[in-house]
Formats: structure tokens, C-alpha cells, sequence
């Protein structure tokens, strides 16, 4: 995969567009002035959550014995199962009450940014790709920028488009997500049907 298609992946995984409801529920009873700051800060604290499993991608994969071609497949299955729960959506999304007004890492940071498919797919990219580790990680810096402002302005743009339109755009890009995952899944088979040789 190259810059642009990493960095497409990466968005649509990460889902923005689709996560606008669920910030705006949980920063609702949060003072105006500070959302755009809690809006920033979480998704900060998903990306570093993101760079650590780039980081520490492969020695988890060694640690656990999984190989590259299991992974490629769980991930295509799992990025299919997000794709076709983004097309069609149910309310088992919510994750409850909050312990306090304001939100620290669950559950905007983590499981809304940084959720298991996030991490199941940059976990992917790192050890299928070692060697394009920068490039991975500017795929990533590109699509968590893209993420961070439109969360910033997820107020304004429920407000300008209405939540149909973010409906319909959220359904658009599981379609996509739905190839890529059949994609990645079909390499994973053709690797392992090679090694059967």
C-alpha cells in the first residue's frame, strides 16, 4: 500500500464522520469553552496509543507466535465485521454513564479513536511493512490530524449537515472499508495457499 491508501485505510477505520455522535453525547454536559480542548486532547492520547502499537507491532506478534498471514486474515475479518456494523449501524454503541462530567481516555480516546479495529489494523500495516514504518506513521499523523479537526468541529458540522447526512456519509465509507476488507482478507488466503506449495 502506498501514502495515500494507508492514510485513506486509516481514516475510514478510524471512523471521524461516524464517531460525531458519540462525542457529542459524551462532552454534552462539559462547558462549551473546554470541548474543543477535550476534542484534542483524546485524540492525542489515541494517536500515542496508535504509535505504540506500531511500535511494539512486531514483538507482540512474536511474543504471541502469530504470523503475519493469521493476522492479515483476523484483520480482514474483523475490518469487515466494523465495515458492515457501520452500514448497518444498531445502539449497542453506548457505553454508558460516565464517572464524571468530563471524559479522560474511555470512551473517547479508547474504544471511539483508537477501538480494536484501529489497533488490530496498524498492528497489521507495522508488521506486514517494517520497512515503510515512517511511512505509516505519516499515514497515521495525516489521518488523526484529519480526525482531530473534525472532531474539534463536530458540533458545527452536526449542526451545517444534520445527523442524515453524517448517517449516509458513515454508511458510504463502510461500503468502501467493505472492499478493503475483503481485500486484505483474499491476500491473507492467497499467502497461505502459496505456502501450501
Amino acid at each position: 500500500m502506498n501514502f495515500l491508501s494507508t492514510t485513506i485505510l486509516l481514516f475510514l477505520v478510524i471512523d471521524p464522520l461516524g464517531n460525531i455522535p458519540i462525542f457529542l453525547a459524551a462532552l454534552r454536559q462539559v462547558p462549551e469553552s473546554r470541548r474543543a480542548y477535550i476534542a484534542l486532547r483524546e485524540c492525542l492520547i489515541a494517536f500515542g496509543i496508535l504509535v505504540l502499537f506500531m511500535i511494539f507491532g512486531q514483538f507482540f506478534l512474536q511474543t504471541l507466535r502469530l504470523s503475519e498471514t493469521s493476522l492479515g486474515i483476523a484483520g480482514g475479518i474483523i475490518l469487515f465485521l466494523i465495515a458492515v456494523r457501520m452500514i448497518f449501524p444498531t445502539s449497542d454503541h453506548l457505553f454508558g454513564p460516565l464517572a464524571g462530567a468530563e471524559p479522560l481516555l474511555f470512551p473517547l480516546a479508547v474504544p471511539t479513536i483508537a477501538g480494536p479495529s484501529a489497533l488490530a489494523t496498524i498492528l497489521l500495516l507495522a508488521s506486514r511493512n517494517p520497512e515503510r514504518f515512517w511511512m505509516t506513521l505519516g499515514a497515521l499523523a495525516v489521518s488523526m490530524t484529519l480526525t482531530t479537526l473534525i472532531l474539534i468541529s463536530a458540533e458545527i458540522i452536526a449542526k451545517m449537515v444534520g445527523r442524515r447526512v453524517i448517517t449516509a456519509l458513515e454508511r458510504l465509507m463502510g461500503l468502501i472499508l467493505t472492499a478493503v476488507a475483503v481485500e486484505m482478507f483474499l491476500q491473507g488466503v492467497r499467502t497461505f495457499v502459496k505456502s501450501l506449495r
